[in-house]
């Protein structure tokens, strides 16, 4: 079989326990309004209650579906990481980073473009670099693919409560609910998965392969981007 790349690696050899722990370190460091904050609290929350699955028989693989987690977080560690060192993120990631303090994006906002990206386009990769790793078919991790998304939708489901505005200023929420009302963690999870099967399919044809992500990472960034509209002052 052809080796294919998908991106970065660079958080690869991460345990779960580590990835924890770097994102807790790196939790304080975000001021309260910085839009990478509000998705990393969310997300180090969805990954402390992975880390709590691995252990009481939620998921078929734990072993497997420990090394996904970490490949997966490790992709938006990443980004964190080439920001951090003056270089632009992958073109996915670019928006959430380039408008993390840009005034009238709610957070909320910046909660759903973060799990765009990372749902849309890394974790469909981060399956893909899992059965490289393990030497396994991706259809393997299908069942586990579905519990860890379970995961992310309760938590997106408590993030959007927390966030939203209270019931009696939704008529001056509008222009919000109408941005973020375009988006749905279902559709993005069907797309992951979908993207998952295509790549499978062009194992053997590098070139097509490498397109396909490419194009992924740019599609992805700009509907990330579009989250990102401005709706308030």
């Amino acid at each position: 079989m052809t080796e294919v790349t998908t991106g970065p690696t660079q958080q690869a050899e991460l345990t779960v326990d580590q990835v924890l722990a770097r994102m807790r370190e790196l939790a304080p460091g975000f001021p309260p309004d910085d839009g990478v904050g509000v998705f990393h609290r969310m997300y180090l929350t969805v990954t402390e209650l992975v880390a709590a699955r691995l252990s009481d028989a939620y998921f078929t693989d734990p072993a497997a579906l420990a090394v996904l987690d970490a490949l997966f977080a490790g992709r938006y560690l990443a980004a964190v990481d080439a920001d951090a060192a003056g270089a632009p993120p992958q073109a996915c990631w670019r928006p959430l980073f380039e408008l993390r303090r840009r005034p009238g994006i709610h957070p909320l906002q910046a909660a759903l473009s973060g799990m765009n990206t990372h749902i849309e386009h890394d974790l469909p990769l981060a399956v893909l670099d899992t059965s490289r790793r393990l030497g396994r078919d991706p259809l393997s991790f299908e069942a586990d693919y579905h519990r860890i998304n379970d995961l992310l939708a309760q938590v997106e489901a408590q993030v959007r409560i927390a966030l939203l505005p209270e019931p009696g200023r939704l008529r001056d929420a509008e222009p919000l609910l109408h941005v973020i009302g375009v988006w749905s963690i279902d559709r993005a999870r069907a797309a992951a998965w979908a993207t998952v099967l295509a790549l499978r399919g062009l194992r053997e044809s590098p070139l097509a392969y490498r397109a396909l992500v490419a194009a992924l990472d740019d599609s992805v960034g700009m509907v990330s981007r579009a989250l990102l509209t401005p709706v308030g002052d």
